[in-house]
């Protein structure tokens, strides 16, 4: 009777005790008390009394342990809930027909479809018709292979607009599915929205492409330090990207330019972050030529130039080209003399000029004598050789700055600048210089085997500021040259009013 009251108060001890029955753990308390009690009859009551307070508070110890691991638990599956749900990635679990068993709210997001409505759908759906088989294709082959496998897709919204994507597909062994309570195959997909680096990727192949194009690139840091050249800055400059790299664009420099027009150059790119305009820069070989460069300065977020980009080419071609336009504008093709139109220009110039100085100009109006008779017996080559010759005489009898044109034919024009603000020194100045025009012709011509002798006759008339116009003053040269041929010829004669 003794036995049965004293497990009757063992058991009333650990019902009032804290102990949980988490797991069954009362019951099996329960029974180790009693397989203790039969297995102690003979000890003591105070004895066994003692030691159930023990077994008590080891009861208790692995209870709060137990509670312990439990809220580990519940911790651990939150934080794992919050990281599936809420993770930049979106996750699905698809059937072995393509059904979205489960899916985080990225995903949904990223679909454009709620996610209560997302579930049980077919994920082809959310493909863009023109990568459908590649899915079809893809989603097999993870299916067959059962490998982990990575794909890029063009993915289509709830509302139709697309987006490319990577789509990172496990498939779940079929023992780790029977774990989890599903016997079926089960791909996990991992979906990752890729469209701005497709975007970047093709900026950065377009900038490429730019890069190499057929007009030399340089770019540089903010010290001017070159840091990239492409294959055409090699082809202008002579330069290989090993030699240019690390050297700064002084490595071109023709030594053309001075302080001043860089300064101005720097300063326009400090103001409006680019510059263009024609410079003259020099290949390895040592040749100088012209190059039409423009640099942009690049800034970042913080509005600081972290590089500059100059773009140049070469306009060798071009300037030839608008040399030879120039030369067949306002050139004579003969004598490579200035034309009757850039002599006119000239003319133009020459009277504002005068108004500004107050000194006098002449015009000389140079006509070879007798030359129709030269061309008749010798032909006209040699009279061409003979223009040419006159061309080159009448250039040395000038000072720099004047004008020796043709107007065509066996006509010429000199035109004399800034001559003595005084008439009449001017008039004997122009007069010296008519004079050694007549002595330069009269020297013996040798054409072709030919020896030949040719005279000139000369009309002079001066001008300043705007007295007369332009015709007028080529008028009055060209009576006072017809006056010198009706005097005999070989003479030279100024203008008269009176004439």
């Amino acid at each position: 009777m003794s036995h049965i009251l004293l497990q009757d108060a063992l058991f009333i001890m650990a019902s009032k005790s804290n102990i949980s029955p988490i797991h069954g753990l009362r019951q099996k308390a329960k029974d180790h008390i009693a397989r203790e009690i039969q297995s102690q009859l003979n000890i003591p009551a105070d004895q066994l009394l003692q030691e159930l307070r023990v077994h008590q508070v080891e009861l208790e110890m692995q209870n709060e342990e137990l509670l312990r691991t439990q809220q580990a638990l519940e911790d651990s599956l939150n934080r794992y809930v919050s990281l599936y749900e809420f993770a930049p990635v979106g996750y699905l679990s698809l059937s072995e027909n393509g059904t979205i068993n489960e899916a985080n709210l990225m995903s949904a997001d990223l679909l454009g479809e709620d996610r209560s409505t997302l579930l049980k759908q077919r994920f082809p759906r959310f493909i863009a018709p023109e990568d459908g088989d590649r899915w079809h294709q893809h989603f097999h082959c993870v299916m067959l292979r059962g490998k982990s496998k990575s794909c890029e897709l063009r993915m289509r919204r709830a509302d139709g607009t697309q987006f490319y994507a990577r789509l990172d597909c496990l498939l779940l062994e079929p023992k780790v599915e029977h774990a989890l309570g599903n016997g079926r195959l089960t791909m996990r997909v991992a979906l990752t929205d890729i469209t701005e680096l497709k975007l970047a990727e093709q900026q950065l192949r377009v900038a490429a492409t730019v890069f190499e194009s057929q007009e030399g690139m340089m770019v540089t840091d903010a010290k001017h330090a070159i840091l990239k050249v492409n294959h055409a800055f090699t082809n202008i400059t002579g330069y290989s990207a090993e030699e240019a790299v690390g050297k700064t664009p002084r490595l071109l420099s023709s030594g053309r330019h001075n302080a001043e027009f860089f300064a101005a150059m720097w300063s326009r790119i400090s103001s409006t972050d680019s510059w263009q305009g024609e410079i003259w820069n020099r290949r390895k070989n040592g040749e100088i030529f012209p190059q039409w460069l423009t640099i942009t300065a690049v800034k970042g977020e913080d509005g600081v130039v972290t590089n500059y980009v100059a773009t140049l080419t070469d306009i060798t071609a071009r300037k030839a080209a608008e040399e030879e336009m120039q030369q067949l504008a306002f050139y004579d093709q003969l004598t490579r003399l200035p034309n009757r139109r850039l002599l006119l220009d000239r003319l133009q110039r020459a009277m504002t000029t005068s108004a500004r100085t107050r000194q006098y100009c002449a015009l000389m109006f140079v006509d070879l004598d007798n030359f129709k008779s030269l061309n008749d017996s010798l032909g006209h080559d040699v009279g061409d050789l003979m223009l040419q010759i006159v061309a080159q005489r009448l250039a040395l009898c000038v000072r720099e700055g004047d004008t020796v044109s043709r107007m065509g034919g066996d006509e010429f024009m000199v035109m004399l600048e800034n001559l003595h603000e005084n008439a009449q020194e001017a008039s004997m100045l122009a007069e010296t210089i008519g004079k050694k025009i007549l002595s330069a012709i009269n020297q013996p011509f040798q054409l072709a085997g030919h020896e030949y002798i040719s005279t000139v006759s000369i009309g002079v008339t001066l001008f300043i500021n705007h007295r007369y116009t332009v015709p007028e003053i080529q008028k009055q040269a060209d009576v006072a040259m017809y006056q010198a041929k009706t005097a005999g010829r070989n003479k030279l004669q100024f203008f008269k009013p009176e004439l």
